[in-house]
């Protein structure tokens, strides 16, 4: 049970992100070149979490408890990186240290 609640977490934070990310895209829209960089930073994010998660889990690899401990660490490094996305997505007017306009 415990397994299935941590994957459904995950799951759910994962959903989060992916709908965050496109409104990111969306604003982004017109501007390739910093979509291409929202892109490329997005996918090295992926590849680090997946590796952090490998990494974090790996004293249990095999066992009953791996499911439950990756996705915990799948889940919590999604949820932060949801804030980080949220932050990006309330950026005031003008803000030089946002690469994402404000919402009209």
């Amino acid at each position: 049970d415990m397994n299935i609640c941590a994957g459904k977490s995950y799951a759910k934070s994962d959903a989060e992100l992916n709908k965050l990310y496109k409104q990111i895209e969306t604003r982004l829209k017109g501007d390739a070149d910093t979509t291409k960089l929202l892109v490329a930073a997005q996918k090295a994010w992926v590849s680090f979490r997946d590796a952090e998660c490998n990494f974090s889990s790996s004293g249990v690899t095999g066992g009953s408890v791996y499911p439950f401990i990756s996705s915990n660490c799948l889940d919590g490094m999604t949820q932060s990186r949801v804030k980080d996305l949220q932050g990006y997505l309330k950026c005031p007017e003008g803000d030089l240290d946002c690469p994402v306009p404000a919402a009209n």
